[in-house]
């Protein structure tokens, strides 16, 4: 057998074309795992995002003491509570103004922080008090106001709590409200409007026989309050069933 002179050795292919056919295999399978990954990724993704909710509107029959009401699962902020039957309380989320629940449309509403501004949030239950906000306001709260009311978002009045009074640094806002009660919604008001949160208001309203409505919103949205306090009633009584 012949010895390789140096020549000869230098007129071989440094890569064999085996070698190059199982490089050139292994770059297309790598690539294609990466692909995939970025795939999964994405859909990772969406489903992390999604946790928790559902676009379907399939309707649940929940009964509340004496009131029973229908309501769509996307509007039901929590899994655990999308079942039928007796409940103590149920927790709703709606978009602004839509008062709709989740949708694949209205996706970032519900999972990105800087979109909570338009979500309201709503806790249904068994009334405990005879009084809603609006009917403590003469009996409670205006006991509890320290210093002359101040000027609110669209004809509002915003009055500061004694400190001794337990309610911190929130304020009442109120107003007259033609042929019903005044209104009156409670409010940790942030130092800037750019410092709003998604519930930093919350207002009580008596709904159904026995229904107690809790519903927090931004305080970016006060100049809507009249609106907003009408829908929330709307939305609630719509679901009411048999009353």
């Amino acid at each position: 057998m012949s010895i390789p002179s140096a020549d000869d050795e230098q007129q071989l292919p440094l890569l064999s074309n085996r070698f190059l056919y199982r490089l050139t295999g292994t770059i297309a399978v790598l690539a294609a795992f990466t692909a995939l990954i970025s795939l999964a990724g994405h859909w990772l993704g969406r489903e992390l995002r999604a946790v928790g909710h559902t676009d379907s509107r399939e309707m649940v029959a929940i009964t509340i003491g004496r009131d029973r009401l229908v309501i769509p699962e996307n509007e039901i902020r929590f899994a655990r509570q999308r079942i039928e039957g007796s409940a103590d309380s149920i927790d709703l989320y709606l978009s602004w103004p839509a008062m709709e629940g989740y949708t694949a449309a209205s996706a970032q509403t519900f999972t990105n922080i800087e979109k909570s501004k338009d979500l309201i949030f709503l806790q249904i239950s068994q009334a405990t008090m005879s009084r809603d906000m609006s009917g403590r306001l003469e009996p409670i709260y205006r006991q509890l106001f320290e210093g002359q009311p101040e000027a609110g978002p669209d004809g509002l009045s915003l009055h500061h709590f004694k400190k001794a009074s337990g309610y911190g640094n929130e304020v009442l806002l109120t107003s007259p409200n033609p042929n019903q009660p005044d209104y009156a919604v409670r409010c940790l008001l942030p130092d800037t409007p750019a410092a709003a949160t998604s519930g930093d208001c919350q207002r009580d309203i008596a709904v159904g026989q026995d229904l107690s409505v809790l519903y927090r919103f931004s305080s970016a949205r006060l100049a809507d309050w009249r609106g907003l306090d009408k829908a929330v009633r709307d939305h609630v009584e719509a679901q009411l069933s048999g009353q």
